[in-house]
């Protein structure tokens, strides 16, 4: 699993982003519980995350309402199939309101063009 720590802070939250490809929501949740196994993201506030299968979309917000929902829209606009995307909260005490979603969605295109997948790699991003 592809994991990229302290990306986004805001205010002491501090975001984290990971992923791996991944086939069905069984091999997700297996995943998730891996990443967990590291002390530092089982102490994590939110571990949210998406994956979008032929058979069907699915996410878990992990009490962060509404963050799965942003992180499938991504990978659905970016065509991006069989790949988890987990993005990490770790909660700084003060409320972000409507940030944290721009926060998740830029931890997912944070990732995206880190692995290379989805409309991210074909951008430029990175080219002076």
């Amino acid at each position: 699993m592809r994991v990229l720590e302290n990306i986004i802070s805001d205010r002491g939250s501090k975001y984290a982003v990971a992923g791996a490809p991944c086939r069905s929501e069984a091999e997700a949740k297996a995943l998730v519980k891996e990443l967990c196994r590291r002390k530092k993201f089982a102490k994590a506030t939110h571990n949210t995350w998406a994956l979008l299968t032929a058979e069907a979309p699915v996410k878990n917000d992990d009490g962060e309402s509404g963050a799965g929902m942003v992180i499938l829209r991504m990978l659905e606009r970016e065509g991006v199939t069989d790949h988890l995307v987990v993005v990490t909260r770790w909660f700084g005490g003060k409320h972000l309101g409507g940030d944290r979603f721009r926060h998740v969605q830029e931890a997912v295109r944070i990732y995206l063009a880190e692995a290379g997948l989805g409309s991210a790699q074909e951008t430029g991003q990175g080219e002076a």
